[in-house]
Formats: C-alpha cells, sequence, structure tokens
C-alpha cells in the first residue's frame, strides 16, 4: 500500500509540471495581462509604462518568465494579486477556511443522509417509504445545482425565512464566542445542502442497489439458514459488502466539492475560493487565478489518489501493490 502511494505520488510531479505549464500558456493567451493592476493607474506616460514593464519582468522571454513563476510557486511565493493589492497566499488563507467550512459540512449530510435513506429504501423496497427516497433521488438526479441553489434561497430563505440567503457570518459577532460559531453553522448549512444535493441522490441509490443485489446471493441464505438474526445479516453481512463502492467516492468528494462549490459560493454570495476564482476571472486577475487553478489540479490529483487507496482498504481483495 505504502508502495503503491508513493509511486502514485511521484508520477503526480510531472503531471502536475505539465498542468502549470497548460495554465501559465492559456494566462498568456487571455486578452490583456495582470500588469495593469501593478501600476500607478494617475502615470500614464508611456516611459514610466515601458520602465515598469521591464522592471516588473514583462519584457522576458516566455520561457523565462515561466521558471521564474514556477520558481516562485514551488517556494510558496504566489504573487500579488492586483485587484486585493496583497499576496495571493493572504487572500487565500482569508477565504479558505469557509471553503473546507461548506466542503466538510456538505459531506457530512451527504453521507449522513445518503446512509439513512440508502439503508430503509435497500431493506424494505417497494414499500411507500422507498418510493418517496426514490422520488427524492430523481430530482437530486435531474435538477441542476444552480436552479436547486435559487430555489433554496427562495423557498427556505425568503418564505420561511428559515436560513440566510448569503453570507457566511452574521453582523456583529465576536469571533471565537459560541454565538460567532453558530451563526457561521446557520449560515452554511443551506449552501451546503444543496452542495450535497446531488450526491446525496446517487450515493442513496448506490446504497439501495447494492444491498438489494447482496440480500439475495448465496452468503446471505447461508447466514439465514444457520438462524442468524435479520439485523445482524443486514448491519454485517449485507452492509459490509455494500458500502464499499460508497466509502470510495470519498476521494471524488474532494474533487466535486471544489467545482461545485464555485456555482453554490456564487448564487450564495458565500465567501469562499469558488467564489474567488470566478471574481479573478472577471477582474483578470491572473495571479489568484492561475494560483486556485493549480489548488484545484492538485486536490483533484490528491482526490484520485485517496479514492483509489480506500479501495484496497475497504476491500482486501484489490491488491494494489
Amino acid at each position: 500500500m505504502l508502495k503503491f502511494a508513493f509511486r502514485r505520488f511521484l508520477g503526480m510531479i510531472p503531471m502536475l509540471l505539465l498542468i502549470s505549464i497548460v495554465i501559465f500558456t492559456l494566462a498568456r493567451l487571455m486578452p490583456g495581462d495582470s500588469f495593469s493592476g501593478e501600476i500607478d493607474p494617475t502615470n500614464t506616460n508611456p516611459e514610466y509604462i515601458a520602465e515598469m514593464r521591464e522592471k516588473l519582468g514583462y519584457n522576458d522571454p516566455l520561457p523565462q518568465q515561466y521558471f521564474r513563476w514556477i520558481t516562485n510557486f514551488i517556494q510558496g511565493d504566489f504573487g500579488k494579486s492586483t485587484r486585493f493589492k496583497i499576496s495571493v497566499s493572504e487572500v487565500i488563507k482569508e477565504r479558505l477556511p469557509n471553503t473546507l467550512l461548506l466542503g466538510f459540512t456538505s459531506i457530512l449530510i451527504t453521507y449522513v443522509l445518503a446512509f439513512l435513506m440508502g439503508m430503509y429504501a435497500g431493506r424494505k423496497p417497494y414499500t411507500l417509504g422507498d418510493n418517496l427516497i426514490g422520488t427524492f433521488n430523481y430530482l437530486g438526479l435531474s435538477i441542476p445545482s444552480f436552479v436547486a441553489g435559487v430555489f433554496a434561497i427562495y423557498f427556505f430563505s425568503y418564505k420561511l425565512g428559515w436560513f440566510p440567503s448569503n453570507g457566511s457570518i452574521g453582523i456583529g459577532m465576536k469571533e471565537g464566542t459560541i454565538e460567532y460559531w453558530l451563526s457561521r453553522l446557520h449560515h452554511v448549512i443551506l449552501p451546503a445542502f444543496v452542495l450535497a444535493f446531488l450526491n446525496i441522490a446517487s450515493y442513496t441509490q448506490f446504497l439501495r442497489n447494492d444491498i438489494i443485489e447482496n440480500s439475495r446471493k448465496d452468503f446471505v441464505r447461508t447466514a439465514r439458514a444457520k438462524g442468524t438474526p435479520e439485523s445482524k445479516i443486514y448491519n454485517v453481512h449485507i452492509l459490509r459488502n455494500s458500502i464499499i463502492p460508497l466509502v470510495t467516492f470519498l476521494g471524488f468528494d474532494l474533487v466535486s466539492i471544489i467545482s461545485g462549490a464555485i456555482i453554490t459560493e456564487t448564487i450564495f454570495t458565500y465567501p469562499g475560493l469558488g467564489q474567488l476564482f470566478l471574481q479573478s476571472v472577471g477582474t483578470r486577475d491572473y495571479p489568484v487565478l492561475m494560483t486556485l487553478t493549480m489548488l484545484f489540479s492538485l486536490i483533484t490529483l490528491i482526490g484520485n489518489l485517496v479514492a483509489d487507496i480506500l479501495y484496497g482498504v475497504v476491500d482486501p481483495r484489490i491488491r494494489l501493490d
């Protein structure tokens, strides 16, 4: 297992290098550049602009600019945001906790609800409860996240008033207090549920179908013939085999949360990395945009690695080495 993980980790290095080249090239091909955000807007003297372009290295050959950027990136220097006028690391550090809270809350909601509903639907198939859960699954699989987000804001925020429709914290909250964390939790529940909506539906359906399929296999018939209690049959024999696909999805959830958070955070005006990414595109804040793209790529590779490792952990029949 460790040998496999180490080989995969080494294989990520050339992949990240190739991704960095693509990101740098696309950033240079986009209209304009971040130079306009680094000079004094009140000074339009052509000599001053030419001098600053030379000083900041925008006249250097592209390979030299790329080498300077990737060297600084590896050392933890992500550059300076042309929009916020502070270092990119500070901008990301400010937004990262919100995205992590949203992501982990979404994962918790996903697995708790999918486990409970999948277990019930699998043990009592074709009943009224199973049909209601199936209806929820079909809605979750068919409704786009941005439509679900708009509906959730309209119904739960404006009509019922249960949850806030935007932001990540209430006004006037003192950091570190119980009220502060309760307010953060209150603001994150609705966008987290919208982000988890699709995964809840798909994972519930996966678990239900696997439980029904495994309940008809020979080892379950043998357990029943031996007089094993029905609760033990479902909770030990059937569930242990049915939960394997659900556990291995955890690695891919790291990827889907980041990609889905871009839409969800924008709809709910939730100040996280997803919203920052779209804002950086609109304002041509290339240092932030390039750093976030590299970060998302790294998370994608790590998520795939975690998924592969989990396959071997939950199913000993799989030999990764």
